[in-house]
């Protein structure tokens, strides 16, 4: 479906279960390529990009099957390197497949990769760390082509803590020749999912959840069971949409360890917050309060949250001050809110200030990317009357079923 149609003004009440983690599934998918056994991923979630990773990994010879258990995947018959134009292209993600396939096959074609439109993202940090490597890049009619004949360890150290970058390079690491240092590693629990994969394989990597990880090459890896952790973005999603719609929820199976930052701004926002062994518990404020929100790498607040506290935000209590610092197009989300009667005005090119108003105006509005698009639903929820959200295979790449989800918790929710 296109579009989803909701009736806003409803409390949300009652439990909803989180579903696996959207960046940590693509990455150990990816890893997949390395063990040339089958191996069983728990917990992955239907979603558009995992849907699209699968058929990627079947096009390069994975034999895939989708299991009540899991997803199983056979790597053993892999000999291709080249990816299709059309995948690459529509999925940014893709690019985790790199690092992989320079060690399983000594060589990759592939496009540049797609995805979201939310800033540059460039990927020479890829390209500079595997240099290092030993990989060599050429252009060839548009595509980027990447030949090893020997792939070594070295000493890396990343000017950023980019989280794609810092996969290839563990991914690259753990089939090279000799140790790899990598220095300024994204600490992003989404990594520590990849290495506890290749651990669990037989790989032998010291440091992980810190920034410095040293990754002895070179062993053998074989098939293993393993579940995808759960998402923290989406569990963040319905979090704030309970606080900006109101009412009471509990977040069944949400990563409480992995969530302290957005628990933080939570509670700075008015909402009363419990965490157990079922998950997190939150009680919305009448309205929600004012708040000075950074976004940053882990462990400070996700980038991938910042659209939906903005949205809530719309509503707040005074005036709220947003800085972006990862991606320069994540307000791109302004200018539908402001169809639904929201005031943000730009105080810098990487901050708004939004002041909130009493209420919010159903509308038709459209998403334009994966994280904005979660966030005008929940801006619909708080909206009175109804709105339209259109664009919404954006939102099923990162969300199995975010209509669903949302009636689970009484909200008036439907794909249309």
């Amino acid at each position: 479906m296109d579009s989803i149609r909701i009736q806003g003004g409803i409390a949300l009440q009652g439990k909803v279960r989180v579903q696996g983690s959207k960046n940590a599934s693509l990455p150990v998918l990816a890893a997949t390529l390395l063990v040339g056994e089958e191996s069983l991923i728990r917990n992955c979630p239907r979603i558009a990009d995992v849907y699209s990773m699968i058929s990627l990994l079947k096009s390069l010879g994975c034999s895939v099957h989708w299991q009540k258990r899991g997803i199983a995947v056979d790597s053993s018959q892999v000999r291709r390197a080249e990816m299709p134009k059309d995948a690459v292209k529509g999925m940014r993600s893709s690019l985790c497949l790199l690092g992989a396939l320079i060690a399983r096959c000594s060589e990759v074609v592939m496009e540049h990769p797609g995805g979201c439109v939310i800033g540059e993202r460039p990927i020479d940090l890829h390209l500079s760390a595997l240099r290092q490597m030993g990989v060599e890049f050429t252009e060839e009619e548009g595509c980027l082509r990447a030949v090893s004949d020997r792939l070594h360890g070295a000493d890396i150290a990343l000017p950023f803590p980019s989280v794609g970058a810092t996969e290839n390079i563990v991914l690259a690491g753990v089939m090279a020749e000799g140790d790899t240092v990598l220095e300024g590693a994204a600490m992003e629990p989404e990594v520590s999912a990849l290495c506890l994969f290749l651990q669990r394989c037989g790989a032998w990597i010291e440091g992980v959840g810190t920034d410095r990880l040293v990754i002895h090459g070179g062993r053998r890896l074989y098939g293993t069971d393993f579940t995808v952790p759960a998402d923290r973005i989406v569990a963040g999603t319905y979090l704030f949409g309970c606080i900006g719609a109101g009412g009471n929820v509990l977040l069944e199976q949400a990563p409480e360890e992995e969530m302290r930052s957005v628990l933080e701004a939570a509670e700075q926002m008015g909402g009363r917050v419990y965490a157990s062994r079922e998950g997190i518990y939150v009680q919305a404020p009448a309205r929600p309060a004012a708040i000075e929100l950074v976004t940053a790498p882990y462990p400070g607040f996700p980038t991938d949250l910042q659209s939906v506290v903005l949205a809530v935000e719309t509503r707040g209590k005074g005036r709220s001050r947003i800085r972006e610092r990862i991606f320069e197009n994540r307000f791109r989300v302004v200018e539908e809110l402001e169809k639904m009667g929201a005031l943000v005005e730009a105080d810098s090119p990487e901050s708004v200030l939004v002041h909130g108003v009493e209420t919010l105006q159903g509308a038709h509005v459209e998403a334009r990317e994966l994280r904005g698009g979660a966030a005008l639903v929940v801006a619909g929820l708080m909206a009175e009357g109804e709105t339209f959200v259109g664009g919404c295979p954006y939102i099923y790449r990162g969300y199995e079923n975010i209509g669903r989800d949302f009636r689970e918790l009484g909200a008036r929710v439907a794909s249309v």
